[in-house]
């Protein structure tokens, strides 16, 4: 079925699209001598995942049920870190997951025997998330874990002082890691990496540090990305620290690889023609409100680039519901289809049924441009989610 016929609303993955990314990240995973990972938190879906694991070398989790999604529809490395693992959840993760990766030197302390335990002998498959303290957010303050106060991984000045009180914890250790980045070039990476070498080059250097995760936020996939100063510094930190690399981006994975189709389906004048859609920011593109960001729009312009601006919101009670103003070349009428972009990443794991407005159906779009029902939702889907 043709993307224009598909009922809406509806987000559509661009199959096409998503394999040139997947090949980029192949490429400079060679070239770096690195593995990468699907950040699941971005793109969980596994429809897919028979594809993105024929280029990648697994994905990683923020949870017990994103690890098994993992380990039961990628079948690679499954890596996870929380901020805190819950007593009854902790045996099972480390059965399904090769590295768990700590937040705190406490949990460490908590959970390294047993996580250790059921890992094969010399591998205990334990990271520690480091802060490095090192803010390079200028647009998102709102993910940046290096930010005063963040509840983020573990300062220099802390862990140093951890392991001089409770040395026999520390070799439970066997990776580090560090999350800094969203959306952003290498060259944030390399400044990052400054900060880290210089706080906590030591630790890198103990034999017992057998590989380093960068983390995500890096956009590899967008047009203007140095890839060639990503893999100098992978190779410089592998050389260096002799250590396995590995990179966890979510949004490069499917960067531009999905459209959330909406339909018009009435106008209301107020000082503005606000255009009433069957898509909704905050049910359907949550980011759009919490960034906040105003989405790419086929065929549209800015307000007042073109000859007719509108806003554009949807059926739901919050007044803030909108999902930004636009201008067309056309005046738009009611039935007609529009196509945001960029819909394939943090949209279908974030949407909800806020107002039991219904969540949009998933489709699957080949390189030929023939789309495929995924899976359709209903009330029974809005139901059982309560009680």
């Amino acid at each position: 079925m043709e993307i224009s016929k598909i009922p809406t609303p509806a987000y559509v993955i661009d199959e096409k699209k998503m394999k040139e990314n997947l090949e980029i990240l192949r490429d400079t995973a060679d070239q770096a001598g690195c593995k990468i990972l699907l950040a699941q938190k971005a793109f969980s879906g596994f429809c897919e995942y028979p594809l993105i694991a024929r280029y990648l070398a697994g994905a990683t989790a923020s949870s017990l049920h994103e690890a098994k999604l993992g380990h039961e529809e990628m079948g690679k490395e499954n890596h996870i870190f929380s901020c805190a693992y819950r007593p009854d959840e902790i045996r099972e993760i480390a059965e399904i997951c090769d590295h768990i990766v700590v937040n705190s030197y406490s949990q460490l302390e908590k959970y390294g025997e047993t996580i250790a335990s059921l890992h094969p002998a010399g591998h205990t498959g334990i990271g520690l998330r480091i802060n490095p303290e090192c803010s390079t957010q200028t647009d998102h303050a709102i993910y940046d874990p290096c930010a005063p106060g963040s509840r983020f991984g573990v300062t220099s000045e802390r862990l140093k002082a951890a392991i001089r009180r409770k040395p026999k914890v520390w070799k439970y250790v066997e990776g580090i890691h560090f999350h800094t980045l969203c959306e952003q070039n290498s060259d944030d990476l390399e400044t990052t990496l400054q900060a880290v070498e210089d706080k906590f080059g030591d630790i890198l250097s103990q034999p017992q540090i057998r590989w380093l995760n960068m983390g995500g936020g890096h956009h590899i996939t967008r047009p203007d990305y140095d890839r060639e100063r990503l893999i100098r510094l992978v190779r410089h930190m592998k050389e260096t620290y002799r250590v396995e690399v590995y990179l966890e981006p979510g949004e490069a994975i499917a960067l531009n690889a999905g459209y959330l189709v909406t339909e018009v389906m009435d106008q209301v004048e107020n000082g503005i023609t606000t255009l009433i859609l069957d898509a909704s920011a905050a049910c359907h593109m949550p980011d759009v409100i919490e960034m906040p960001y105003r989405p790419p729009l086929r065929d549209s312009g800015q307000p007042g680039e073109k000859e007719y601006t509108y806003r554009l919101s949807s059926c739901t009670c919050l007044s803030g519901d909108i999902i930004g103003d636009y201008s067309f070349d056309h005046e738009v009428q009611e039935g007609e289809r529009l196509y945001f972009e960029d819909m394939a990443i943090y949209s279908m794991v974030k949407n909800n049924t806020f107002n039991g407005i219904g969540l949009p159906s998933i489709w699957a779009m080949d390189e030929h441009g023939d789309c495929r029902l995924i899976r359709s939702f209903g009330y029974e889907d809005f139901k059982n989610r309560l009680s």
